[in-house]
């Protein structure tokens, strides 16, 4: 019975810091490999771009008019809502 307070502090450790950073990572994956010619996409460096073209490890991204760069699938970070329209601004939705 001497290890059961270790056990718990165990337990608690998995329930609030392992599972959710698994559970976060998984769905970055996800993410990274659902990725689409056109998406409006932020790398994890902050820089905001357009998906240009895909590989199996890289993604060319579009950081301004005519500027190409590609870089590692990992270095996305999130996808906004929404593909680009022509001009590379995402649509908005205007209440009122």
């Amino acid at each position: 019975m001497e290890f059961l307070p270790l056990l718990a502090v165990v337990v608690v450790f998995w329930l609030l810091i392992v599972r959710p950073a698994s559970r976060r990572q998984k769905q970055l994956q996800q993410l990274q490999a659902g990725l689409a010619t056109g998406d409006r996409i932020v790398l994890a460096s902050g820089l905001y771009g357009t998906v240009d073209g895909l590989d199996v490890e890289k993604v060319r991204v579009e950081i301004a008019p005519g500027v190409v760069v590609d870089v590692a699938r990992g270095a996305v970070a999130a996808v906004e809502s929404g593909p680009a329209d022509a001009t590379g601004d995402v649509p908005t939705h205007e209440e009122g």
